[in-house]
């Protein structure tokens, strides 16, 4: 990509995906979570098997040839790279790493937006506890699903301010829901507290260009911390391996 222009490789590769995609009589089907905003949801799915245009083709029930093709057994690194946009979450790790800090927490800063990055944006702590939680010991869990309330009250004890950004993206009489501040009041009295709260210190709003932070600068910690699945995740039948398979093939019909 040059300039934020596709190069003509990448849009040719793309162009014969969606060819490959038509030449098998495959229909991708995006979900009414997806849609929903832009479409009523009660208007059911947009594709319907019904529909006269879609005679003689099939719903799609695996990978979509249009992405890039995923591992039999995949990793938490293929993801990186494969399924994720990585960058704040890089580098936030590697700023992290530079403070100092501990693996767990340098790991817990490499995951705290997981979902936002691979699955969905809203109460992205809770659902990124979630997609991690089989894989992670209980404290960095904790700490990822604390940071989605702890980031918008300051502590200014360790040098955490209330992020400018915030007043620029949401205004400056945004106050956050009773749930969000019962949740901060919980985790402010928890033993782990601390954990969750530098993962919102390290938690950049910026990044820097000029550095080049790659998935296999942490594959040392990754190794020692996250419990990677024999089968690879999406296949392992952990509590959230279907949060994963959606992930891999996010336009699977069922």
């Amino acid at each position: 990509m040059v300039n934020g222009e596709k190069s003509l490789s990448v849009l040719a590769d793309e162009l014969e995906a969606r060819m490959a995609l038509e030449l098998e009589n495959l229909i991708p089907v995006k979900s009414a979570l997806f849609l929903s905003g832009e479409r009523d949801p009660r208007l059911g799915p947009l594709v319907k098997s019904r529909d006269p245009n879609n005679r003689g083709k099939k719903m799609l029930m695996g990978p979509d040839p249009r992405l890039p093709r995923m591992p039999d057994k995949p990793t938490l690194v293929d993801f990186f790279r494969l399924r994720f946009a990585p960058t704040h979450l890089l580098q936030s790790a590697r700023i992290a790493r530079l403070n100092g800090l501990e693996d767990k927490i340098v790991l817990a800063c490499l995951l705290h937006d997981i979902a936002v990055t691979g699955l969905i944006q809203g109460d992205h702590g809770y659902w990124g506890a979630q997609l991690i939680e089989p894989y992670v010991d209980k404290e960095i869990t904790w700490a990822v699903r604390a940071h989605q309330s702890l980031r918008f009250y300051a502590d200014p004890d360790v040098g955490y301010e209330y992020p400018q950004v915030y007043i620029q993206n949401f205004g400056a009489d945004y106050k956050p829901d009773p749930h969000i501040q019962r949740d901060y009041e919980r985790a402010r009295k928890h033993k782990w507290y601390m954990t969750a709260r530098m993962i919102t210190c390290n938690d950049i709003y910026s990044f820097d260009p000029t550095v080049n932070v790659s998935i296999d600068d942490f594959i040392d910690i990754i190794e020692k911390h996250f419990r990677q699945p024999e089968e690879g995740l999406g296949f392992d039948d952990s509590s959230s391996a279907h949060m994963w398979r959606t992930i891999n093939m996010p336009t699977r019909m069922l």
